[in-house]
């Protein structure tokens, strides 16, 4: 991926995507310019127009978001992003130039389909070039700040698309430059074409990128992305949670396609209300108003917006710039006066901050959205969140296209007519022209008025996922720096061959093999109680609690738990009502008050008969929580505190802390011990000959105590630790391995766990929450 770490971005890099954002907006730049050759010279109705514009962008958009997933989940050499950059922009070109090649002699139907199919085309290629490249440019900085550097930049690039673009109207209609506008139209398009393709392959020619070939990603089959349409639709409705998200889409789809329903319009605007129809007399008017008001965006609003937004944050910033587009909007309707054009160029100043500071901002805001998403799910999802962003834009600017054609068709507006004659029809395209986008700034600025993302909120989460990587990498170490040469010699483990070749077997049979295994039931799964939606210390329900235990049950000789509070003294009685049995775990932390609630709570729950076996604590030596005598003080408690002789009374960490601590394996009844293979970065291969030997490690000084594995498993999906990779497939085949060696050796084992823990994203990221075998709503994952 096209991903910086470091706080600045080198200065040929936002070059490189600013080049890019040139072709993104010179393309529908001088679309709408030429758009004006389909009313004004072949003679497309309002409703024809307003179909033109409508169905191919409704085409572009649906196909969008399937692209964004597309884009997030590519495995190649060269990154996610840039070989559809760079097939995109040559697919543009070539299109746009066919586009193009319209006749009058041909009849309006045949025109019309034609055109109508090549912007089908076109529209795939922008989808192909626009989501890739979008995200590309999300994923270049962490930074709060850059990231409005990094837009600032590539939109002080791109609005120079809309400086040249109007200019092609003094050209289309000079006879000395063509004999009319349509042959003008088939000509320019290769000049505009080729050199705009050129500038769209530029990203994915000099942006770097990492390769993404030993990432997770979901494979990209015809029925993966075939079904990834409800995927999408998930997404949609997971962005739009976040009502920060939802704030910039909304507001950008008010002021966007509330000014480009009008834009569309200015041609006709100008021709008529100032120069009485008279397209020769406009001369360079027309194209002023373009060429000055981007001129303004460039030179003026998109530097003074990037200094607002460093100065009083990207909210003000955004309310301060609509606010005087408001004004300018105001202005053009009193200085639209016939015989005066240059009184317009008064508010065009005005009037630039709208558009012009909107993508600036809004796309920075996006960035910052983006970091929300990856705290709440573990997911970093630029191609989506950007297809979702672009995907409002597009269907509005769709809605926009067809609604120039209806406002057209309402003032009742021809081309043909003299203005004398149609003059409330040129007065009513003239107010839309100034009122319709005034109002959709208004609505938008309502909608932000709440905006929440401030500098502070961003860098605090950007703090928190910087720790969530470090807390990642601190486990991985952890429970990496263990070395087993060093006991080797003491470890003796019986000879043991895995019955399966999973070199030969496809995601369906592995799939199968699971659920047969399943269905036998294993001895031992970590219990999960907490639904989506609650978090670590919620209160726990009945309910819930007995409707998970039902769809495990049939799976289960004994399930774990791990408190004794917060409605986790529960599970030990409905457990029984199902005849399951139970290891149960009282939570010790550095919390002394905490944990004396706990083994209280723990101690009844063995008083009382509900458990079978006792742990009190889970890995608190690991994180070196409290000290290993106060541990076995505890451990010493409970037992003293119970006559109860057939529970068995211990504690869990990893196989690596009871070997080096004595003491600890003479106060237990029996060993529990946590064996990752993952967590150690072993390849799946080898993953199985780890285990047994972090088993023979923890047998070694068992002393002849029971040593039972109480945690171990491998996550469905998130990040990679050194050669462990999580996926589907290596999930299943460790559980399967584990459970048949397990089973063929009589170890017992608790697999961890029975369902995904969305709670643990918080803080520990997408690898944190996906060690179940059921999803988090309680379905079945393989």
């Amino acid at each position: 991926m096209a991903y910086s770490t470091s706080t600045k971005v080198p200065m040929a890099q936002k070059i490189a995507f600013g080049i890019g954002m040139f072709a993104n907006q010179m393309f529908p730049a001088i679309l709408g310019i030429f758009m004006v050759v389909l009313v004004e010279d072949l003679k497309f109705t309002g409703l024809l127009w307003a179909m033109i514009y409508l169905f191919p962008r409704l085409f572009d958009a649906i196909t969008d978001p399937i692209m964004g997933f597309i884009s997030d989940n590519t495995k190649s050499k060269w990154g996610r992003r840039r070989q559809y950059v760079l097939v995109g922009g040559i697919v543009m070109g070539i299109a746009y130039i066919f586009m193009w090649q319209l006749f009058k002699e041909n009849s309006v139907q045949y025109n019309f389909w034609y055109f109508f199919s090549w912007s089908a085309l076109f529209y795939l290629g922008l989808t192909l070039f626009s989501v890739p490249y979008v995200a590309m440019g999300y994923e270049m900085s962490e930074d709060f700040h850059e990231r409005t550097n990094i837009m600032a930049i590539a939109q002080w690039i791109g609005q120079w698309a809309w400086v040249f673009a109007p200019l092609f109207w003094i050209i289309m209609y000079d006879e000395s430059w063509f004999p009319s506008a349509d042959v003008a139209a088939r000509e320019l398009a290769i000049w505009v074409a080729i050199p705009c393709a050129v500038c769209a392959i530029v990203p994915a020619l000099f942006i770097k990128s990492k390769s993404t070939l030993n990432e997770d990603y979901e494979p990209l089959t015809l029925n993966n992305i075939g079904g990834s349409f409800m995927k999408i639709i998930e997404s949609f409705k997971e962005a739009f949670k976040i009502k920060e998200f939802k704030k910039l889409c909304i507001s950008t789809f008010f002021i966007f396609n509330a000014f480009n329903t009008v834009a569309s319009l200015t041609f006709f605007v100008i021709v008529y209300k100032l120069f009485n129809g008279n397209a020769g007399d406009a001369g360079i008017w027309v194209s002023m108003f373009g060429c000055l008001g981007a001129l303004g965006t460039t030179f003026l609003v998109i530097p003074v917006v990037a200094r607002m937004s460093k100065k009083f944050g990207k909210k003000k910033a955004f309310m301060i710039s609509q606010f005087i587009s408001i004004i300018g909007y105001v202005m053009l309707y009193f200085l639209f006066i016939p015989g005066k054009p240059w009184m317009y160029i008064i508010a065009l100043p005005f009037f630039s901050f709208g558009i012009g500071s909107l993508f600036t901002i809004m796309m920075s805001m996006t960035a910052d959205v983006i970091d929300i998403d990856e705290l709440n799910s573990g997911k970093r999802r630029e191609g989506i969140f950007g297809a979702i962003y672009w995907w409002m834009v597009k269907v509005g600017f769709a809605i926009a296209g067809a609604l120039s054609g209806v406002i057209i068709w309402i003032v009742g507006f021809e081309a043909e007519i003299p203005t004398v004659e149609q003059q409330a029809s040129v007065d009513g395209l003239h107010a839309f022209f100034c009122f319709f986008p005034l109002i959709g700034t208004l609505i938008a600025m309502y909608v932000m008025k709440d905006y929440s993302v401030t500098e502070d909120r961003a860098n605090a989460i950007r703090k928190e996922l910087d720790k969530r990587k470090s807390d990642i990498e601190n486990t991985r170490d952890t429970y990496g720096s263990y070395n087993f040469l060093d006991v080797n010699s003491e470890i003796q483990l019986a000879p043991y061959t895995s019955p399966f070749n999973f070199d030969r077997v496809e995601l369906p049979q592995i799939k199968l093999m699971f659920r047969e295994l399943l269905a036998k039931g294993v001895k031992g799964l970590s219990f999960s109680p907490y639904v989506k939606g609650q978090n670590i210390g919620d209160l726990l329900s009945e309910n819930q609690i007995r409707r998970r235990m039902k769809i495990i049950q049939p799976h289960t000789e004994w399930i774990r738990s791990f408190s004794c509070t917060e409605g986790n003294e529960l599970i030990p009685n409905i457990a029984q009502q199902y005849g399951t049995k139970v290891l149960a775990g009282a939570w010790i932390s550095e919390d002394l008050e905490r944990n004396e609630q706990e083994i209280e709570a723990l101690i009844k729950l063995i008083q009382t008969n509900k458990v079978q076996v006792a742990a009190v604590g889970n890995e608190v030596l690991l994180r070196n929580d409290i000290s290993e005598e106060q541990l076995i003080e505890y451990i010493n408690r409970v037992k003293a505190a119970t006559s109860n002789k057939d529970v068995l009374i211990g504690y869990v960490d990893t196989y690596f802390e009871y070997y080096q601590r004595p003491l600890l394996v003479e106060a237990c009844d029996i060993l529990l011990v946590n064996c990752y293979p993952f967590w150690e970065g072993i390849a799946i291969d080898e993953s199985l000959d780890y285990l047994r030997t972090m088993y023979g490690v923890a047998s070694s000084v068992s002393k002849g105590k029971e040593v039972v594995i109480a945690e171990t498993g491998w996550p469905s999906q998130g990040q990679s630790v050194e050669r462990a990779h999580p996926s589907h497939f290596n999930a299943i085949r460790y559980f399967i391995e584990t459970q048949t060696w397990a089973t063929d050796n009589d170890v017992s084992v608790f697999h961890f766990s029975s369902f995904d823990e969305s709670w643990k994203v918080r803080f520990e990221g997408e690898l944190g929450g996906r060690w179940g075998l059921w999803d988090e709503n309680e379905k079945l994952k393989y």
